[in-house]
C-alpha cells in the first residue's frame, strides 16, 4: 500500500518558517506527481505546490515567492519549505500524490493523501 506520513506542522509567528516533511511509502517520490494542498476552516482545499516525475514545478503564484516544494529520491521524501509565514498561512497541510507522472490542480486527481499537519500563524 501507498503511505504518505507527514510531519512538520507547528504553531508559529507571523513572519516565521517551517519546513514540512512527507516520507512516502509503496511508491517512489522520483516517479510519481507530488504535492502539497491546504485547507482551511470553511475553505476549499487548494494546491500549494507539485512536483512532477520530470522535475517540473506547479505553484500559486501568490505562494512561490515563499513557498519551495522539493523532493531528496534517496529519502523518498517531500518537502515544502515555507518563509515569511502569514496569518492567511494557517491551515491543515496535506502531501498527496496522483500515483503518476502527472500533476493536476484538482484535489479530487490526486490518489493518496498523508493524514495532514497543521500550521498556525499568530
Amino acid at each position: 500500500d501507498v503511505q504518505l506520513v507527514e510531519s512538520g506542522g507547528d504553531s508559529v509567528q507571523n513572519g516565521g518558517s517551517l519546513t514540512l516533511v512527507c516520507i512516502a511509502s509503496g511508491l517512489n517520490v522520483s516517479s510519481s506527481c507530488m504535492a502539497y494542498f491546504r485547507q482551511a476552516p470553511g475553505k476549499e482545499r487548494e494546491r500549494v505546490a507539485a512536483l512532477a516525475a520530470d522535475g517540473r514545478i506547479f505553484s500559486t503564484n501568490s505562494l512561490k515567492a515563499r513557498f519551495t516544494i522539493s523532493r531528496n529520491n534517496a529519502k523518498n521524501t517531500l518537502y515544502l519549505e515555507m518563509n515569511n509565514l502569514k496569518i492567511d498561512d494557517s491551515a491543515m497541510y496535506y502531501c498527496a500524490t496522483t500515483r503518476s507522472e502527472y500533476c493536476y490542480t484538482r484535489a479530487q486527481s490526486y490518489e493518496v493523501w498523508g493524514q495532514g499537519t497543521q500550521v498556525t500563524v499568530s
